[in-house]
């Protein structure tokens, strides 16, 4: 067997990129490796986010070529990969975020597939989560132009995915043991916005790419389910009811970038303290349990 070491950083949304390409390499019958020494290739799936995050994916990678010397290199910071090539000029490939296509190519350049998958049973999803939880992306992306963040330029526009394919997944992972779903986007309150929320199949039932629906259904499958990163637009309340019902977790990831009006025009972000607070106070009040974990970014 062909053995392939994996160093994975970033985000929740990174991890699922991960699983994304270590389910694809076990497919095609590749196995991973826990050493550098042991791997015959390593791919490092790099953070771009952040100064300390890149320059922590650029010494990994480092450490990758010194134990290793073979590397491909995927991730956000591959979407700058003149300032990987840089450093480490003698990388075999460098993709962006989310390119799982380039990533397999770069890998079969270098240690052709062992097997022909068409001729195996495709083995289960990898997952590099325990097994009671698992990240689930709804989308991928984000069309805001905020002026101090550079994810829009790393991972691109807003790519919503189908209700029916998410429904899916999340039917498979909870098949498979999965006790708690996090829901994760770069802007989970848009999802579906780029689709105009139309409606896929999930079995027999018509479901709109709109969270409030896809949240409905997904709570019939009766694991807990916990949303990340959402931001305090008006239709959040909407989903409050479903919290209040114990269907969906009382659970809100909410990025709240300043409490200065005048440094959030500057940053190209909407909202102030005042109402910020005021939408706080209306949640509270409609589910008096609720748990806010809040992301400040100040200045």
């Amino acid at each position: 067997m062909a053995k392939i070491g994996f160093v994975s950083l970033g985000c929740p949304k990174a991890l699922v990129d991960s699983e994304q390409i270590l389910s694809r390499l076990k497919a095609l019958g590749y196995e991973t490796s826990p050493t550098y020494g042991e791997a015959e290739l390593v791919i490092v799936n790099t953070c771009g986010f952040i100064t300390p995050a890149v320059e922590e994916s650029l010494e990994a990678i480092g450490e990758a070529l010194r134990e290793n010397g073979k590397v491909v290199v995927t991730g956000c910071l591959g979407a700058r990969p003149e300032k990987i090539r840089e450093r480490h000029p003698q990388v075999l490939a460098v993709t962006g975020p989310g390119e799982v296509e380039r990533v397999l190519e770069a890998v079969q350049e270098v240690l052709p597939a062992p097997r022909d998958p068409f001729l195996d049973l495709v083995p289960p999803q990898v997952k590099l989560t325990p097994r009671h939880y698992a990240y689930l992306k709804l989308s991928e992306g984000c069309d805001h132009r905020c002026s101090f963040c550079i994810i829009p330029k790393l991972r691109g526009r807003l790519r919503s995915r189908d209700a029916g394919e998410v429904l899916a997944e999340a039917a498979r992972l909870v098949a498979t043991g999965t006790k708690e779903l996090l829901l994760i986007a770069q802007d989970l309150s848009a999802y579906g916005v780029d689709l105009g929320h139309r409606a896929s199949l999930w079995g027999e039932r018509l479901v709109r790419a709109e969270l409030k629906d896809l949240l409905a259904h997904m709570a019939e499958l009766g694991a807990w389910i916990r949303l990340h990163y959402v931001y305090p637009y008006p239709h959040v309340k909407d989903l409050l009811p479903l919290m209040a019902e114990g269907k969906v977790l009382p659970y809100l990831d909410v990025p709240l970038q300043h409490a200065s009006e005048r440094i959030l025009r500057l940053m190209r972000r909407p909202g102030g303290y005042h109402s910020h607070l005021k939408t706080l106070k209306a949640w509270r009040e409609a589910v008096p349990e609720l748990a806010l974990r809040s992301t400040f970014i100040v200045g």
